[in-house]
């Protein structure tokens, strides 16, 4: 019984690699093509944070709004990291609580087979003991057989000779 929740196990771990690897390693991918992303605009932000049109070259009201336009675009590629982080962790935690699930139910099927094994093993050693009384029985009423066969044959044996 064991080997068979040990298969079906293993079974379900494969099973749920298989379906989720493709989907880990896309989601993987779509976080560094996020990070990449970002990057590419923070070396732009980077660029018009230098860019200086003004009189003097000073920063103009053009320059700022420039510069606050990719910050804003840097904020908006963080929350979709941010989001891509979360739903990458809510699918290891749901394969955490499936694992989770799978060792407890193996764990309840090795205790109910410890269970029956526990049951045997005690049937047995009823059965045995049995055995040891009823050998016993046999072992004294041969022997008192054998003691009351020898005494008679002795006694017979006296007799003839008186």
């Amino acid at each position: 019984m064991g080997k068979d929740a040990l298969y079906l196990f293993m079974k379900k771990i494969i099973t749920l690699l298989l379906i989720t690897l493709p989907f880990w390693s896309m989601a993987q991918e779509k976080l560094n093509r996020l990070v990449q992303e970002r990057e590419s605009l923070h070396q732009q932000w980077r660029q018009s944070e230098g860019q200086k049109s003004g009189i003097f070259g000073n920063r103009t009201k053009k320059d700022m709004i420039q510069t606050n336009e990719w910050m804003e675009r840097i904020i908006q590629k963080d929350n979709q990291i941010m989001s891509e982080l979360k739903m990458l962790g809510e699918i290891q935690r749901v394969e955490v609580i499936h694992e989770k699930d799978d060792y407890k139910y193996i764990a309840q099927k090795q205790e109910q087979d410890i269970g029956r094994l526990k049951r045997a093993l005690a049937e047995m050693e009823n059965n045995v003991q049995e055995k040891r009384e009823v050998k016993r029985t046999y072992e004294w009423t041969t022997l008192i057989f054998f003691l009351s066969t020898i005494t008679l044959g002795i006694l017979y044996f006296r007799k003839l000779r008186t």
